[in-house]
């Protein structure tokens, strides 16, 4: 299987604008607005200017940042991806939890007081369990 190429962007801000410059490529430049659109504009520019199809290669885009600014980024989104994983943990084990108490014996109203969820929630989850 072939391996994609990979075309890291460099991002900085100038301005009201992002300028992006793609690492290896001279004369691969653009710029956008919103950091959320760098993926799109440099795709373009990287196929234009080399001539290769769009989808052919991946694009990584990296914002340049204070290092301060780059560590608080960072640990933002890893506390919200640990979040998320707790979240979907929870998620697993209400479900579990719930269908045992039903099981056992417990009303969905006991089973809900129980686990601080209404008991429609509980009767949902022991249907999906079915």
């Amino acid at each position: 299987m072939a391996t994609v190429k990979r075309y890291t962007v460099r991002a900085r801000r100038i301005g009201g604008w992002w300028a992006l410059d793609v690492d290896g490529s001279p004369g691969v430049h653009t710029q956008v607005r919103r950091i959320v659109r760098a993926e799109e504009m440099a795709r373009e520019a990287i196929a234009g200017v080399l001539d290769i199809a769009p989808g052919s290669f991946e694009v990584v885009v990296a914002p340049e940042m204070p290092d301060p600014v780059r560590t608080i980024v960072e640990q933002a989104t890893m506390a919200r991806s640990q979040a998320a994983q707790a979240q979907d943990t929870a998620a697993q084990l209400t479900r579990d939890a719930a269908r045992r108490l039903v099981q056992e014996g417990l009303t969905v109203r006991d089973a809900g007081s129980l686990l601080g969820v209404s008991h429609q929630r509980i009767a949902q989850l022991v249907r999906q369990g079915r």
